[in-house]
């Protein structure tokens, strides 16, 4: 073993973290270097190309006898070596890394004139190692300084990147700690291209991928939960002795950028070749059946998509040409694409396949026990009715980068077990986690004890159950894991940000009624003729006028009866409802006052806990409630 591998090996990954975690601080320390990564990341990826193509030289010249006739062999036969760098010192002796960092002035434009040249002997770089302009400048300021450029170059000079130095496997997973260090200073926009190593794994884990599956992302963000289905599936081959199998056939595609070019670095710097296309998966898909024209079918889909998306309509969903969204289940709803990628992902499936997607917890339970219809609901019910969701995976609290909501996994499975069939394995791994800086954590021994009792339907008290369909039939097609499973402190309280998309849930039914009682009014002469005289005969004073629509009213009784909004907006929408038809269209044989008052009697008899509130409304016309 060389000296060099030996010190490596002494060093370790932490090693090699810290120097690139030091690198990129060298800009303007560890605050700043997020803003950054854009720069930092085709530096490094750079370094490691440069160190490998030195690996290639050395190797051929102990065969021709010395490394500048190598130089001149690959320059002739560039399919020698699987990435050609155009960079070849004056003295061939010299590290190929060199030409780099000699570069004394006017360095950002040298930079990138080198990058540029690297993608145009090497088609697969193009977009990838070039995007980023070192010389940019934004209102004549220049956006990174030479100053700052060298002090970069310096620091990731220190570290040798070659075969002989460090493992594929080590470099990836350092670079994937680089990415994930850019993800804690990111915010919101973290979410674009991170998903926590620990959800990742237990993932990959579960779907246990086969040697030369295909395994597709549609929102494969910097690639990573494509990187950890290969990496699992070569553990499980190594674990039973079997390490030349086929590797995984990887495709992705990513609608931002600068998050493509990261993905398809972070693929070649673990040693991995997959295809990563860019554009937006939803409106047009890259991965097409070549005969057909439909979607392409794989073997496993892993994806952690933007949660409640909002900016896909009813249109987009008619304008489909993939067959993603079947009538019976059909248009997920205008506030939140949750369901419609899950919808994507399940046409992407083959007879045989297997998904893995992390959704909003909201995608688990809204609609679910609200009065009528709710879109998100009924495709919900479509996937249950077609028995194709196999498990329900309730995640930890504060485990994202850009958000402290907990998240759901939903694996779905279009050839269940038979005795799997007609059923749901339920897990809340709500309180498996420890507290981090920034965020918690899942450790070890919990990835452990999650996935294996995902794969293995294993039953534990506080933890998982299986759930048969007609209790979630019962339940309203509520799928959520924290419905089933009462961790200690859920007996008491359920996760305030699965109330929160409740409510969510609730005030969008609202406006949609709020909507249809104003066409209603408007079609009666109630509210846009003057007529609104018919709401003062039965003693409506000026102040409950004022506060129509309904959502505004609603309100008002929130502030008036300090009932939860929760309450007051299913609840009072079905009232005034009644009200207002009543009113407009009385029985034959009753007043308009007797027929309102009828109206609101007979719906509060039966809603004993909601009279308080609507007091203050019907008591001008009521003597039951004076």
């Amino acid at each position: 073993m060389s000296k060099n591998k030996q010190e490596h090996k002494g060093n370790g990954t932490k090693s090699l973290e810290s120097w690139i975690w030091d690198a990129a601080c060298s800009i303007r320390g560890a605050k700043d270097a997020p803003k950054y990564k854009d720069y930092i990341l085709p530096l490094i990826f750079a370094k490691r190309l440069c160190d490998v193509f030195d690996d290639d030289i050395n190797r051929m010249a102990k065969e021709v006898g010395s490394r500048a006739k190598a130089f001149n062999l690959v320059k002739n036969d560039r399919k020698l070596v699987r990435f050609y760098l155009p960079l070849q010192p004056k003295d061939p002796e010299q590290p190929v890394w060199s030409e780099i960092r000699k570069i004394a002035n006017r360095i950002g434009e040298g930079v990138t004139t080198h990058m540029r040249a690297i993608a145009r002997e090497n088609p697969l770089l193009k977009g990838i190692i070039d995007r980023v302009d070192f010389n940019a400048t934004t209102h004549g300021q220049r956006d990174l300084d030479d100053d700052r450029l060298s002090n970069l170059i310096e620091a990731i000079s220190t570290k040798r990147l070659r075969l002989d130095d460090v493992d594929a496997d080590i470099i990836g997973k350092s670079y994937e700690y680089l990415i994930r260090k850019f993800a804690e200073g990111s915010g919101q926009s973290a979410g674009e291209f991170y998903t926590p190593g620990e959800i990742a794994e237990i993932m990959a884990r579960v779907m246990d991928p086969e040697p030369g599956m295909a395994v597709y992302d549609p929102t494969c963000g910097s690639g990573g939960l494509l990187i950890k289905c290969e990496l699992a599936m070569e553990a499980k081959m190594k674990a039973a002795g079997q390490e030349n199998d086929a590797p995984l056939k990887l495709f992705g595609q990513e609608y931002v950028p600068e998050t493509w070019a990261m993905a398809n670095m972070n693929m070649i710097i673990h040693d991995m070749e997959g295809r990563i296309e860019i554009g937006d998966t939803f409106k047009n898909p890259r991965f097409r059946a070549e005969n057909s024209g439909k979607l392409r079918a794989f073997d496993r889909v892993v994806a952690n998509p933007m949660w409640n998306q909002d900016w896909f309509t009813e249109a987009d969903y008619d304008a489909d040409e993939f067959d993603r969204f079947p009538a019976g289940a059909g248009f997920p709803g205008k506030s939140s694409a949750d369901w419609g990628w899950v919808q994507h992902m399940h046409a992407s499936l083959n007879a045989q396949g297997r998904a893995a997607v992390v959704l909003d917890t909201g995608a688990a339970s809204r609609g679910s026990g609200n009065a009528g219809t709710n879109k998100e609901k009924t495709v919900r019910q479509w996937f249950i009715d077609q028995d194709v969701i196999e498990s329900v995976l309730y995640l930890p609290e504060n485990l994202f980068y850009n958000t402290t909501a907990p998240g759901v996994v939903i694996f779905l499975n279009k050839a269940k077990a038979k005795n799997r069939q007609g059923k749901v394995f339920l897990l809340n791994a709500s309180q498996v986690f420890e507290k981090g800086d920034p965020k918690n954590f899942i450790p070890p021994e919990g990835i452990d004890r999650i996935a294996n009792a995902l794969i293995g339907w294993k039953e534990e008290e506080k933890l998982s159950r299986i759930v048969d369909h007609a209790e979630l039939k019962k339940n309203d097609y509520n799928i959520s894991p924290s419905r089933y499973i009462h961790t200690g402190e859920a007996e008491t309280y359920r996760p305030l940000s699965e109330i929160v998309a409740e409510l969510d849930a609730i005030e969008a039914e609202a406006k949609e009624t709020d909507k249809a009682l104003r066409e209603i009014l408007e079609k009666i002469g109630v509210w846009m003729s003057g007529q609104i005289s018919n709401f003062q005969t039965i003693g409506l004073s000026s102040e409950w006028m004022s506060l129509l629509p309904s959502s505004k009213l609603a309100a008002h009784l929130v502030a008036r009866t300090r009932i939860s909004s929760a309450v007051i907006y299913p609840s009072f929408l079905s009232t005034i409802w009644r009200v207002v038809v009543s009113i407009s269209n009385p029985p034959t044989r009753l007043s308009r006052k007797q027929g309102s008052m009828r109206a609101a009697h007979g719906w509060c008899r039966r809603t004993p806990s909601f009279c308080r509130c609507m007091r203050p409304l019907v008591q001008p016309w009521s003597p039951r409630f004076r």
